[in-house]
């Protein structure tokens, strides 16, 4: 995953600091111990190579066995993941690793209930609405709750909005820049508000039409706009509905037929999942470790 290292070692330094001075206090530097991660609801997981990325940083040898698959959906009590190594690691890691896995895990249950709520003919994307400096996480776990990722950032692909219109002076005028700055290299995708503003960017070769904030009843007539001109031309021209879209609306909403659906709330708004971990010490480093304060 491109720039994970450098997310988790940022996470470390901001929660670890100087030292974690509790365990360094409390524990003793050669103590092992094993610890479970679990599930305190369902919800679908994600974020497990984030998890194992934070022990491992702390300790090379943190052992981590993984109890589920990523995107798998896992129900309240079940474990989700199993680690041994040096104690000193697993209760300094404990909470950014848990926070990364309760965040994504969170925006992948969301994404899959979305997904599952609008049906098998639209596809469910997210938007640029994430933590800044997360969102390649937040992405990852879009896709892992079965959505799919719109743009990932400005640089890969035309969108073209109200406040772009305004100023290149129309649509008709927007596309056409666009289209002679980016040619064929990236899809140009034009905000409409209204069924003349679909119009005119079908008019102008718009690839993909944003319809923003519509009402139902003008989804359904932009989406027969766009068909009609699909038809017409021969010119695959795309649909995406967008803006004021909830989980309870989702099902009307992509009843209108349209291609695809963005939903910023999959990432500003997705509650984290509930997942803990337990730790205990080892038997045997208990034994041990009673031994060593036994000796005079």
């Amino acid at each position: 995953m491109r720039g994970l290292g450098t997310l988790v070692a940022a996470a470390l330094r901001e929660d670890v600091g100087s030292g974690d001075v509790t365990t360094t206090a409390i524990v003793p530097a050669g103590l092992r111990a094993r610890a479970r991660i679990v599930a305190r609801q369902g919800g679908v997981i994600a974020g497990l190579p984030v998890a194992v990325a934070v022990f491992r940083r702390l300790s090379r040898r943190v052992r981590f066995r993984a109890r589920v698959a990523e995107g798998a959906w896992v129900e309240p009590g079940q474990t989700i993941a199993e680690l041994r190594g040096p104690a000193r690691a697993l209760l300094t890691g404990e909470r950014v690793a848990l926070n990364f896995l309760q965040r994504l895990s969170g925006i992948a249950t969301l994404t899959r209930r979305c997904v599952q709520a609008a049906g098998r003919n639209v596809l469910i994307m997210d938007t640029r609405k994430t933590t800044p400096g997360l969102r390649v996480l937040e992405k990852y776990a879009v896709r892992r709750g079965g959505g799919a990722n719109h743009r990932f950032g400005l640089f890969d692909q035309v969108l073209i909005k109200d406040n772009h219109i305004r100023v290149a002076g129309g649509i008709a005028a927007a596309v056409k820049k666009a289209r002679a700055a980016c040619g064929r290299r990236l899809l140009i995708e034009v905000e409409a508000e209204t069924l003349a503003q679909v119009r005119a960017a079908l008019a102008a070769g718009a690839d993909i039409i944003m319809l923003d904030n519509m009402s139902l009843g003008q989804m359904r007539r932009a989406v027969a706009l766009v068909r009609r001109h699909v038809r017409d031309t021969g010119r695959r021209v795309q649909t995406e509905a967008s803006g004021g879209i909830t989980l309870a609306r989702l099902p009307r909403v992509a009843a209108t037929g349209v291609d695809r659906i963005s939903l910023g709330m999959l990432t500003h708004s997705a509650p984290a999942l509930d997942i803990a971990m337990d730790i205990e010490v080892e038997p045997q480093a208990r034994q041990q470790e009673k031994s060593k304060k036994r000796r005079p």
